[in-house]
Formats: structure tokens, C-alpha cells, sequence
């Protein structure tokens, strides 16, 4: 791994670290949130009641612990570079009563397991994160049987997911972000359409398929979702923290007159999309 992976990686873990009480504290709205995504990730693994299950950049253990009440027979290894967020996940199996699950803290470009392990790989909202995407996808097909199926969750483009663009413009407008460099880090990463089944297909997968899954983000009221986003977003906390006092609040206003714009049925709906991919271990 390169130097400038390695610093990525372990910014990544310590930024995880800490948003991990967040998203412990907002993990019944993430899981309702997040569901379809999940599921949709789940459904393309195909999987059995046996099957030996990895969910990559597992977080605090989904869609990996939906995954293990489906596979009773078998077993799920949830992997990621946070203790933090792992700790959350193993109080949520013990609770429960899930005894096929183990956790794993390690590097998706490094997996720590042999080959042609798992039935099935899952990874929901994880490539966007990783340094390299291409070496990781590769770890996966190494660490799948022949035959396993390997799916994933990406967001999909900005103008899609407005849950998220609404307050990073809004900080854009108020303090000078760093401009990313193609093809770095971040939460449209992996956008463009087709790129994901282009990095699928380059690792050796067969029988690639994309397709895109849309929900709403629903809070009852703008502050709901301002507190929500600012605990359990990693971008918006890091944006916020380059704002001073004033631009913060001025950011927390103008997010709120905003929020007016996507009230239906008495509460705040922001669309979110979506791009589920899979494919196949020859």
C-alpha cells in the first residue's frame, strides 16, 4: 500500500472512531433509512441457509446482520477499519441472539482471510471510502468461491441525493472546502454510471449487473435532520469543523429555509439513490 493510502486509511479509521457514538445513538433511523439498500445488496448475493457471508466496511453491522438471520446454518464475518463501529455491531448480534457472526477489524485492500472463503461478499456503501477501489475489489473475488456472488451499494450521483448535497452546498457557500482530486475519496466517488460494473468486470467477475435503488431520508423536522447529519455524517462534520462560529450558524439557517422546499405530509423527504452492482466469481 502506498504512503498516501496508508494516510487515507488511517484518517478514515479515526474519523469512523469517532462518529461511531453517532451513529449507535441514530442507528434505528439509519437501519430504516438504509433498508432498501441493504436488502437490495442481499438480494443479488443469492444467498443460502449455509452460506459463509463477508460484508466489507461493515460499519456498525449492516446489511451483514439482516444477512446473518438468513443464513442460520451458515456464518457472517463482519469487516472494517473501525473498532469503534464494531463494537456498536457486536452489541447489536449479541442483542439479537445472533451467535453465527464474528467481527474483523482490517483493510478491504488486505483482506485477513484465505482464499475461496465466502459464499458470498457484501459491501454496502464502502467503495466510495476506500483509497483504491480496483485492488479491494479484487481482495473480494480472492477471498470468494468459485461461483459466489460479490454485491455492492454505491450512491449515486449528487444530483440524486439531495439528503446530502443540500448541506454540503450549503457549507460549500460558507467556508473553502479543498477541491478533491479525481478519483479520491468521497461520497460520489463512484457515481458515474457504469464505472462500478467496469471495476467488477476488470477484476475478473462475470454475470455484472447494475441497477439503481431510490428511498427518501424522513425526519419530522429540520432539526431532526441538522442533528442527525451532523452525528452521523463524516463530511459534514469535517465541513463544519473549517466553519467559524458565525458561518456555522449562518450554514444552520440557510440549511433550514432550505428544508422548507422538501416538507410533504408534515415531515422533511429527501430523496436518496442509489447503485446496486454484483457479479460473479468465475
Amino acid at each position: 500500500m502506498s504512503a498516501s493510502a496508508e494516510w487515507i486509511r488511517d484518517q478514515q479509521r479515526s474519523t469512523w472512531d469517532e462518529f461511531s457514538t453517532g451513529w449507535r445513538k441514530w442507528d434505528a433511523e439509519v437501519l430504516g433509512w438504509h433498508a432498501p439498500f441493504g436488502d437490495a445488496v442481499i438480494e443479488e448475493a443469492r444467498l443460502r441457509p449455509d452460506a459463509a457471508v463477508l460484508d466489507v466496511a461493515a460499519g456498525t453491522g449492516e446489511p451483514g446482520l439482516t444477512a446473518a438471520a438468513l443464513v442460520p446454518h451458515g456464518s457472517v464475518a463482519l469487516l472494517d477499519i473501525s473498532e469503534g463501529m464494531l463494537r456498536v455491531a457486536s452489541e447489536k448480534a449479541a442483542a439479537r441472539g445472533l451467535a453465527n457472526v464474528h467481527t474483523a477489524v482490517g483493510d478491504a485492500a488486505k483482506l485477513p482471510f484465505g482464499d475461496s472463503t465466502f459464499d458470498a461478499v457484501l459491501c454496502r456503501f464502502g467503495f466510495m471510502y476506500f483509497p483504491r477501489v480496483s485492488p479491494a475489489v479484487e481482495e473480494m473475488a480472492r477471498v470468494a468461491k468459485p461461483g459466489a456472488r460479490i454485491s455492492a451499494a454505491v450512491w449515486g450521483r449528487a444530483a440524486e441525493n439531495p439528503w446530502a448535497t443540500l448541506i454540503l452546498g450549503t457549507i460549500a457557500r460558507h467556508t473553502e472546502l479543498p477541491v478533491p482530486r479525481t478519483g479520491a475519496p468521497g461520497l460520489f466517488r463512484c457515481a458515474a454510471q457504469g464505472f462500478m460494473a467496469r471495476v467488477f468486470k476488470e477484476a475478473g467477475l462475470v454475470d455484472v449487473s447494475e441497477r439503481k435503488v431510490s428511498t427518501d431520508l424522513v425526519h419530522a423536522t429540520p432539526e431532526l435532520y441538522w442533528e442527525f447529519m451532523t452525528e452521523i455524517a463524516t463530511t459534514v462534520g469535517v465541513g463544519l469543523a473549517r466553519a467559524d462560529r458565525e458561518s456555522q450558524e449562518l450554514i444552520r439557517s440557510d440549511v433550514f429555509e432550505l428544508l422548507g422546499r422538501y416538507e410533504h405530509d408534515g415531515a422533511i423527504r429527501l430523496r436518496s439513490t442509489a447503485t446496486i452492482v454484483a457479479g460473479t466469481r468465475a
